[in-house]
């Protein structure tokens, strides 16, 4: 047989792997339905797992350890200078994700999810023609787009391998640690990415456009991470733009321009641009369905994942919104129980997000700035990590832990972290603000002691006027 000389049908097609696709392949295959994945790479994971999520994470793990070497010094403990051998390190980080990707294999073929190699496209709402696979098409009476998305490439200098200047997905392959590295954004992802160069050995400059680091997350969370940058960073350069890049032999001539108009010519052995992220839309043939585009090519979704074509839904980065894998996984299931027929709908209201740097921040639910730019009034109370007895035996205590609750009823309505650990700390917010609870319930939960846990407690009992580590406001007195 010749390759895609064949012809299948199925119950429920799911176009892509990723958190948001086998999501929800498994879900549905678990509510009874017959479902086909389809995706270029062999195994499922997607971005997240092969060029995203876990090798970032990865790296990082690798260059906390680094970092916390050199901060122990002050607390007596002293190391010899590291040895950086990159390739066990690269060895280290597929094992990980072979680890994961051959789970995820396993878990598909014990659901009967039947995985297909291959690239979709559509020939009309029912139906999609693969390329680069034994399977010629593929009829299916649902569909479920997750195809993701990809870096956006600085304006008129597309991303080509061997090249110096790079996406992210280049830099965590690790090919070598540029003694000089420039990064252009100053979101998550370029802070992840120069954490890891620098914590490895490269002096990393960052160049961001806007007037901040981290758009969109309060200001008084990044200043701590803004300090510890300042002194990790080699510079950090805001309200500037890169004008011209000229990539050579030996590495990158980059011409910056500040706010005032000056012009500065800058020599990198590598560039990382980390601008932001677009969808992966534009080769599947959504021409031939009734699926409608936003302006930024997104495909339009409602809360239950439907498009406009009644017979295809969307879930993940390519329904735009936040792109966060847990928000992928949980649109992927909405779709996946709607299709079976079940009540469902995405009603989350506190969406976790965690920026690895070190020190780590996190978030949930409403954040201050949304408050004030929406005009929705909330009491704030911070409790400084430098009252906290576990932050201050780790060297910590420049966090803090926040809790911003609705002054009426006494509700948390959104909780922010900065600091070691902000990643397991932000799920008891989470869960606070999904359950509807009160500061009170948060302030009367014992948390073990000594713990950075016992800080949302904490920042919870400021609020109702009992706080044991630092002094109460004076209620009635001016």
């Amino acid at each position: 047989m010749v390759m895609g000389d064949m012809e299948l049908n199925t119950e429920l097609l799911v176009i892509g792997s990723g958190p948001g696709g086998y999501a929800a392949a498994f879900r549905a295959a678990d509510l009874g339905l017959d479902v086909t994945l389809v995706d270029p790479r062999p195994r499922p994971g997607g971005v997240c797992l092969f060029e995203g999520c876990i090798p970032s994470k990865t790296g990082l793990h690798l260059a906390e350890l680094l970092l916390d070497t050199r901060h122990a010094a002050s607390q007596g403990l002293h190391f010899t200078e590291p040895r950086i051998d990159l390739a066990e390190v690269r060895a280290w980080k597929q094992q990980v994700i072979d680890s994961m990707a051959d789970g995820l294999v396993q878990l598909a073929r014990k659901r009967g999810v039947q995985l297909i190699q291959g690239i979709a496209r559509f020939e009309d709402s029912t139906t999609v023609r693969l390329e680069h696979s034994e399977i010629r098409r593929v009829r299916f009476r649902h569909a479920v787009i997750a195809t993701g998305s990809r870096p956006l490439a600085y304006p008129g200098r597309g991303f080509r391998p061997g090249s110096r200047i790079m996406s992210s997905s280049e830099a965590l392959m690790l090919n070598d640690i540029p003694a000089r590295l420039l990064v252009i954004g100053g979101g998550y992802v370029g802070l992840e990415l120069g954490t890891l160069y620098a914590a490895f050995g490269s002096k990393v400059q960052v160049v961001e456009m806007g007037d901040r680091l981290l758009a969109g997350v309060d200001l008084d969370l990044v200043a701590p991470l803004r300090r510890r940058l300042d002194g990790l960073f080699e510079s950090i350069s805001l309200r500037t733009r890169v004008t011209t890049m000229q990539e050579g032999e030996n590495g990158v001539e980059v011409q910056v321009q500040d706010e005032n108009g000056g012009l500065e010519n800058r020599f990198f052995d590598r560039v990382l641009v980390a601008i932001g992220r677009q969808a992966n839309t534009a080769d599947l043939g959504l021409n031939k369905t009734a699926v409608r585009l936003d302006s930024r090519s997104f495909i339009q979704i409602n809360d239950q994942q439907q498009t406009a074509d009644r017979s295809i839904s969307a879930v993940g980065d390519v329904a735009g919104g936040i792109m966060l894998a847990h928000k992928a996984t949980r649109e992927g299931r909405v779709a996946a129980e709607v299709i079976a027929g079940e009540k469902s709908s995405f009603d989350v209201r506190a969406i976790p997000a965690v920026v690895y740097t070190d020190p780590q921040i996190a978030w949930c639910g409403l954040t201050e700035e949304l408050a004030e730019k929406d005009g929705v009034p909330v009491a704030v109370q911070k409790f400084p990590w430098k009252y906290s007895g576990r932050a201050q035996t780790m060297g910590a205590s420049d966090g803090f832990t926040k809790v911003l609750v609705n002054p009426e009823d006494g509700r948390i309505v959104g909780v922010g972290v900065v600091g070691r650990n902000a990643e397991g700390l932000i799920a008891e917010g989470v869960l606070a603000i999904e359950m509807g609870a009160l500061a009170e319930d948060m302030a009367l939960s014992l948390h073990p002691h000594p713990t950075l846990s016992e800080t949302e407690a904490e920042a919870a009992e400021i609020f109702i006027g009992s706080p044991t580590h630092i002094l109460p406001k004076k209620i009635g007195k001016s």
